[in-house]
Order: C-alpha cells, then structure tokens, then sequence
C-alpha cells in the first residue's frame, strides 16, 4: 500500500487521527480546483464549505488565494473550457466546430445587445464616473428653474 492510508472519500488521513478533536483539514490540488469551480459558479463561501464538510472559517484559512481571485474565477474556467474545445475543433470534431459556432454567435449577440443598450451615449454607462454630492448639488442648482432661478444672460446685440 502506499505512504499514507485514504479515508472512504479518498481523502488521506493524518497521523494521529483518531484522537480527540475534529482532524485538522488537509487541503488538495484536487479540492483547490473545486473550489475555483464552485465560485466559478457563484457560490457563496458558507456554501462551498458545506460542499468540502468543513466550516467557513476553515475555508478561509486553507484557500486564501483561491478565495481572493473569486472575480477571475469564471474567465479561467471559461478560457479552460474554451482551449479545450478550441483542441477539438483542430482535430476536426464535427460536434466541437457547431459548439464553436453557437459561442460566437452567443457572444455576438451579446455585444450586439450592449451597443444598443448605450445608443445615444458618448460613453458606455459601466464606464461612468458618479458625482460626489457637491458636484450633484452643484448641477442640480445649475438646472433650477422656477420663481428663484437665476436671471438669464442677457444677449449681445454687436
């Protein structure tokens, strides 16, 4: 048998277990990369470690780097997925070329839906720059109309 003696899930067990007390929590390669599936997902933390049998604490303490990176977390898997898929259709596999197709379209229709989100602006309205309160004050003074309004200009004749 090998070096070290695996419990009913595969996991390896540590020396001393068996003791009192919960066994210390062993991270693996293998639970690192269903961690990074599972926020690729967007699952919450409390969930992801219901998912490995371990408390949330715990998930922070083992998977710090894979927890920090949760925003990336999807594009890794998408690009996996993709150069996989992009090895298939290289190879000429009929199956992997219409999956690649219906992609391109999806994304296609996406950035289609986005520029006719923001027709009619400058730029697009992710990419705005909200106003802090004394520049909202401000314009809003600027567009007051009514009884205290300012006086308009009064135009030049030359």
């Amino acid at each position: 048998m090998s070096d070290f003696e695996v419990d009913l899930l595969g996991d390896p067990i540590p020396e001393g277990h068996g003791g009192r007390g919960r066994p210390p929590h062993m991270p693996t390669d293998e639970k690192r990369r269903l961690v990074m599936t599972l926020l690729a997902f967007g699952k919450t933390q409390d969930q992801i470690a219901a998912a490995l049998g371990i408390t949330a604490p715990t998930l922070r303490k083992n998977y710090k780097s894979q927890l920090k990176v949760c925003e990336e977390a999807r594009q890794r898997l998408e690009a996996k997925v993709l150069s996989r898929l992009l090895e298939q259709v290289e190879g000429g596999n009929v199956a992997a070329i219409k999956e690649m197709f219906l992609r391109m379209e999806k994304h296609d229709r996406q950035k289609m839906a986005d520029t006719i989100a923001n027709r009619g602006r400058s730029v697009p309205a992710a990419s705005q720059k909200s106003l802090g309160k004394k520049e909202e004050r401000k314009k809003a003074a600027d567009q007051y109309d009514g009884k205290y309004a300012p006086r308009k200009q009064p135009l030049l004749i030359n």
